[in-house]
């Protein structure tokens, strides 16, 4: 299918859904950095648009005929690390079923963290989705059954037009693996540490984790250890100075970019990228669903 991206970010989504065969025509993406890095490691073309716009947000999307539009509105607002409150932000949800609705592609792909799931915004966007004609599967994932060594749970609402809801929930719930992902079983042995620090959103939380278990989610903040970080009785080791602490490229990598995907812009903008990304193989697993229910209709 003809598929456009749209709050691509860095490309996760478009990465995985090309490694499945789509075909991505084209990318839009408002953060400046974000694009920069998406133009480095795709030959299609990337869009600094103002997808709120939706006037002009359709004019740019028209010529491309989309079949499938893919794209993941910004969630901070909905986000366990942010306020978890919604404000304006969320809004870009209901320009993302807008922009559907007025396209009106056979299958579309919203991606958001769990918890969006119940917010107003995304209640805002299911009627706007489902007045257009659009059956939808709504399912929360666990990258770590999906191909993905880490524990990372994302909403994905997939609509295709003239389905029931839920027409698509055994595809998804069948493709799913037994037992989750560890660093081990991803990076084998060329991973040379047994244990490394992430930096947690407060301290009554873990921070030290072991190869042998799904990493936590990768998040936009990535810091060395702190000298007043007190230990937790679940680290899966004593803390100290000479802990490992992931690197950016590791980062990405357990979000399943690939080791030559090329990074660009300033250390902190990277780092947000990387924690914004949809990991590469959990985005093939859900292609791989869509492309499973797309041909069984």
């Amino acid at each position: 299918m003809r598929t456009v991206d749209l709050f691509a970010g860095c490309g996760g989504l478009s990465l995985g859904f090309q490694k499945e065969g789509f075909e991505v025509v084209a990318a839009f993406e408002y953060w400046e950095a974000a694009a920069k890095c998406y133009r480095l490691n795709f030959a299609h073309p990337v869009f600094q648009t103002d997808l709120s716009n939706i006037d002009e947000a359709v004019a740019a999307l028209k010529p491309f005929e989309p079949e499938l539009v893919v794209g993941g509105p910004p969630c901070q607002d909905f986000s366990h690390a942010g306020k978890r409150i919604e404000d304006k932000r969320a809004s870009l949800t209901d320009s993302y079923a807008t922009l559907v609705s007025e396209l009106k592609p056979r299958c579309f792909v919203m991606e958001n963290v769990d918890r969006a799931r119940k917010s107003a915004a995304y209640m805002k966007a299911r009627q706007t989705f489902k007045a257009a004609g659009y059956g939808l599967t709504e399912v929360v994932l666990d990258a770590s059954l999906c191909g993905v060594p880490q524990k990372r749970k994302r909403f994905i609402c997939f609509g295709m037009t003239n389905q029931k809801d839920g027409f698509a929930e055994e595809i998804f719930r069948h493709n799913l693996a037994k037992k989750q992902m560890t660093l081990r079983d991803y990076f084998g042995d060329s991973l040379d540490f047994q244990f490394y620090y992430r930096h947690p959103r407060n301290y009554s939380r873990r921070a030290v984790f072991s190869i042998d278990e799904p990493a936590p989610t990768m998040r936009g903040v990535n810091r060395p250890v702190p000298d007043g970080y007190p230990g937790h009785p679940h680290d899966a080791c004593p803390v100290s100075k000479a802990l490992h602490v992931l690197t950016f490229k590791e980062r990405s990598m357990i979000q399943t970019f690939p080791a030559d995907f090329k990074w660009t812009g300033a250390k902190t903008e990277i780092e947000q990228m990387i924690g914004n990304a949809v990991p590469v193989n959990l985005a093939s697993f859900v292609a791989r669903c869509v492309k499973q229910a797309s041909s069984e209709v």
